[in-house]
C-alpha cells in the first residue's frame, strides 16, 4: 500500500524499530506540519493509508471528498480530529487503538516533570544563571502539600502514586465513576470542584476533551486557588474556558502554571508565553522514543491487517471500504 506519514517533525518514526513491519509497502513521511486544504489535497494525493501522529492533523469532509485513493486511517488512541461519520461515507477504514487501561506514562512521567520544574522555579534559575545572575527566587516543596488531581482515569491515576511518593495529601475530584475508582483506590475525594480547586497546592488536570468537559475549568474555579498554588493543564487546552487561565494568572490566583497544550498547535504567540509565571512545553507528553515505539508498533499493526483483509480496531465498523485503484 502507499502509506503516507504526516507530521514526524525530527524524522524520528524510520529510526523506531517497528518501522521494519512497514517493509512490504511504500511509505512517505511529510516532517513538518500544514494544515492547509490544498497543502494537504497535494501531499496525500494518491495515499491509500494515512498515519496520524495523535491530533496533530485535523481530518475532514473537505479534505477527504479529495482524496479518492484513500482507504484507511491508522492512529492510536482518541479521535475527535477525524470526521468519522464522513469517512464511512466515503468508504474509508478509522483503525485507533484504545490501548485498554495502558496509561501514558510518559505524558505522567511530563506532568511530574512540569509540576517539579514550576514549584522550583527550575527554568527561571536557569534563564537567570545564563544571563550573569544567581539565584532569582526561592521555590516551594512539594513534601507535606496538597495534590487535586481533576479526572481520575488511567494518566490520573499515575499521577497520584508520583503524589503518594512525594509523601503528598491527594485530593480528587471528577465524575461519579471516577470518584468511585479514587475511593476503591484509598484517594481522597473533595466534597466538590470548588473545594478541589481551593484547598489544593497544586492541581493537575487529566480530564478528556468531551462537548461535557470543553470549558470545564472556569475563571471562577481558578480565582478559588491560592496565591502560591499551581495549575498544570498536560492534557488538552479546551478544558479551561477561553482566556481563563492568562486572565486568572494576571491576577494572581493561582500563582503558576504549567501547561504542555494550547488552543492552536503549534503556535508560537499563545498569551501564556509571555508570562514569567508560568512553564511551558511544546505538546511534548507523549513525544518519548519509547512511547512512539509502543504506538507505531500498533498503527502499523492496523495497517498490515487492513491490507491483509482483517483490519483491527475499527472506530466505524459498519464502513462498506471503497475498493483498491491502482
Amino acid at each position: 500500500m502507499r502509506v503516507t506519514i504526516l507530521d514526524d517533525y525530527f524524522d524520528t518514526v524510520r529510526q523506531l524499530k517497528c518501522f521494519q513491519t512497514m517493509d512490504r509497502h511504500v511509505v512517505t513521511v511529510w516532517n513538518d506540519h500544514v494544515q492547509s486544504l490544498e497543502s494537504l489535497t497535494e501531499r496525500l494525493a494518491t495515499t491509500e493509508a494515512l498515519v496520524l501522529i495523535r491530533e496533530r492533523t485535523s481530518i475532514r469532509r473537505e479534505l477527504l471528498e479529495g482524496l479518492p485513493y484513500l482507504r484507511l486511517i491508522s492512529q492510536r488512541s482518541v479521535y475527535p480530529h477525524v470526521d468519522v461519520q464522513d469517512c464511512t461515507r466515503l468508504g474509508i477504514t478509522v483503525s485507533s487503538n484504545m490501548h485498554g487501561e495502558t496509561p501514558s506514562f510518559a505524558a505522567a512521567e511530563l506532568t511530574w516533570g512540569l509540576v517539579i520544574s514550576a514549584m522550583r522555579q527550575i527554568p527561571q534559575q536557569m534563564s537567570s544563571l545564563r544571563a550573569g545572575q544567581w539565584q532569582m527566587g526561592v521555590g516551594r516543596s512539594l513534601h507535606a502539600k496538597t495534590l487535586g488531581i481533576y479526572g481520575y482515569g488511567r494518566i490520573g491515576q499515575v499521577i497520584a502514586t508520583y503524589g503518594r511518593a512525594f509523601e503528598m495529601d491527594v485530593v480528587m475530584w471528577g465524575s461519579g465513576d471516577s470518584r468511585d475508582r479514587a475511593q476503591r483506590d484509598g484517594i481522597r475525594v473533595a466534597s466538590s470542584k470548588e473545594e478541589l480547586f481551593a484547598t489544593s497546592d497544586v492541581v493537575t488536570l487529566h480530564l478528556r476533551l468531551v462537548d461535557a468537559t470543553r470549558g470545564v475549568v472556569t475563571l471562577s474555579d481558578l480565582s478559588l486557588m491560592k496565591p502560591s498554588a499551581l495549575l498544570v493543564n498536560t492534557s488538552r487546552a479546551g478544558l479551561i474556558e477561553p482566556h481563563a487561565l492568562v486572565n486568572a494568572l494576571r491576577s494572581g490566583r493561582p500563582g503558576m502554571a504549567a501547561v504542555d497544550v494550547f488552543d492552536v498547535e503549534p503556535t508560537s504567540e499563545d498569551e501564556l508565553l509571555s508570562l514569567d509565571n508560568v512553564v511551558v512545553t511544546p505538546h511534548i507528553g507523549y513525544v518519548t522514543v519509547d512511547e512512539w515505539e509502543l504506538q507505531f508498533a500498533d498503527i502499523f499493526e492496523q495497517i498490515n491487517a487492513f491490507d491483509d483483509g482483517q483490519p483491527l480496531n475499527v472506530v466505524n465498523p459498519t464502513v462498506v471500504t471503497r475498493p483498491r485503484v491502482s
